[in-house]
Order: C-alpha cells, then structure tokens, then sequence
C-alpha cells in the first residue's frame, strides 16, 4: 500500500477516537448531587422496610408529571389478587364510553340474589373488594381474557388476568373445584384437608401459587395501567371521574397505603389480600396538585397482616415525603 494512502488510513481512524464526546445531556438530564442523595435515600428506606418480611416485597412509584420511576423489585411478578379489580372496572367503564352498556343496567351476581345494577356492582367491587359482585361484572365484559385484552391495547406490559375472582381463589387455596358454588367447594376443601384449614388459619402463603405466571403484575406494570387511567388515557373524562371517585371511597385498607399519609391526603386506591400475601395500588395527591402513583405488594410473607399492612404504610409514607421535599428535577 503507497505511504499516502497508509497515512490517510491512520488519520481516519484516529479520527474515530478524537472526535468529541457527545454532551452529557445526550445520554439524559444530568442529575444533581442532591438529587442522587434524595433518590438513594428512598431506595434505601424501600430496602428496610422490605427486610420487614420474611417473603418480597415490590414497590414502584412514579411522578405522574415528570415521569420519574423509582422502585424495588419493580419488574418482578406479583399476585395480583383484588387489585386486578382496578382493570375490571376499566374495562367495564370502557363499554359504557363505548355505549354498550349503560351503569343503570342490571346483572345476577353468581349467588341466587337481586340483580344489581352495574354502577351498584362496581361499588361493592371498588369500595368494598366483593368478589360475587367482580365475577358478575367479569362475566359481562366477555370474560378474563376481554379484561386483559383491554390492558394490553393500553401499552401495559407485566399484567395479565387470566381468571375471574372464584378461579383465582381456587388456585390460590389449591383447590380443585366440583360442581357447586364458590362457598361449596371452599368449605368442602377445608373440610376435607387439614393442611387448608391450617395455612388458612394461620395465614400461610401457597408459595406454588406465588411462582404461577397467571393473574400478575409487576409493581411498574400496575403503576402504568393507573397512569392511564389517571391522564385520561383509559376512559373518556367522565368515567375516568366516576373510576377514580369509587377508588377514593375505598373502605378496605385502612392501615396500609393511607395509614401514615397526612390527614385529609387525596388517595384512590385499591387492596388486595390472600394468605401470606398483600398489596394496595393508588394515586396519591400532593398538597400543590402533583400526583404520583404507587403500587406496594409482599409475597410470601409469614410474618402476618399487620407486618405487610407496616410495609405498605411505610412506603406510602416516604414516597409522599420524597416527591414533596425532593429537590427540583431536570425533567428535559
């Protein structure tokens, strides 16, 4: 090869290593020192109240305005229990805006009663967890796999319902159903199996339910399916209103998410609960306006209600503290 040519070959490829490097912000805003203090403080709060437990704990929070996402354990699968009743009433209130159902309609639940109208069925389901009244309103959208393809069209990736509230349950307390109702089969199961009644009674995990990919969600999953909901992504404004008005009227959960916010906090949320596991999933308000979601849950926990009831307080509780006294963010 002539010497010029060897030459230009080496200038162009020291070219390659004199160029400039991109600007910081070319890989994203550059954080200040004290914000990475703020955020490791959080994370570090999120890791001793996980140690609280003897089981997982995943928790995910997300500053609706910025976009900001903090979390622990954030992509791991969860149970999702009665929290999946958030995507249900999604689903449920999509049909309305769609005109194809009307809340005043009327629906059996599963057990011999009244019919309900749907606005009464997502009360019950919404603000007091009733699961006769969430299967009623499962079977009236098309069923688990209507639910889950509504999610999905949202862009919510780590959340699937395969099951209604009865078959969850079932897998849940390793039932195998007969015939009959809900109530049958479990006071048939119990009756029968004293390691059910045990684990029931002393509110012990099954943990082959925990490691079945069905009917989860990862905490950030959770949190993004509240997020639509939340900026009117979901539902046209009026049923986004009614949605987040039931979650706000929510009478469960008292001594979790809720528990240690300060008096008079705006918070839509809702609980789930099963043996050695809890979660609560909202949208909580901040003084001057701003919202962040938040999604706590705790698998197999042995340790009992009111330790998974602290953990999810406790997170709540710093992450309210975290996004009001931060400091600012470089959100561009």
């Amino acid at each position: 090869m002539p010497l010029s040519r060897t030459f230009g070959a080496i200038i162009a490829a020291l070219g390659l290593f004199l160029a400039p490097l991109p600007a910081a912000d070319a890989f994203g805003p550059v954080k200040s020192l004290p914000q990475q203090t703020a955020e490791a403080r959080l994370l570090a709060q999120f890791q001793s109240f996980a140690v609280l437990t003897d089981g997982t704990v995943g928790i995910a929070v997300q500053d609706l305005s910025t976009g900001e996402e903090q979390s622990l354990n954030g992509d791991t699968l969860f149970p999702m229990a009665s929290t999946y009743k958030v995507a249900v009433a999604g689903k449920i209130l999509s049909m309305v805006d769609a005109g194809t159902l009307n809340l005043q309609d009327l629906l059996d639940p599963p057990l011999p009663a009244k019919s309900r109208s749907v606005h009464d069925l997502i009360d019950l389901m919404l603000t007091h967890s009733d699961n006769d009244a969430t299967d009623a309103l499962v079977a009236r959208a098309g069923g688990p796999a209507a639910i889950d393809e509504w999610v999905g069209a949202l862009g919510v990736k780590g959340l699937r319902v395969d099951s209604d509230t009865a078959h969850l349950l079932y897998r849940a307390m390793g039932i195998s159903p007969a015939a009959g109702s809900f109530r049958r089969n479990v006071a048939a199961a119990l009756e029968a199996d004293s390691s059910l009644r045990e684990r029931d009674a002393r509110d012990m995990p099954n943990i082959a339910f925990t490691r079945d990919p069905r009917d989860t969600s990862t905490p950030r999953a959770m949190n993004a399916l509240l997020a639509n909901i939340q900026l009117g992504k979901a539902l046209k404004p009026a049923s986004t209103a009614y949605l987040l008005d039931m979650m706000e009227r929510c009478h469960t959960g008292k001594a979790r998410l809720k528990a240690m916010l300060p008096p008079g906090t705006r918070i839509a949320h809702k609980t789930g609960s099963l043996n050695g596991y809890g979660g609560d999933v909202g949208i909580v308000t901040l003084p001057d306006g701003r919202m962040f979601t938040i999604s706590v849950f705790v698998m197999k926990d042995y340790k009992g209600r009111e330790t998974r009831d602290s953990i999810m307080a406790h997170a709540a509780r710093a992450a309210y503290d975290y996004f009001l006294f931060a400091p600012a963010r470089r959100t561009a």
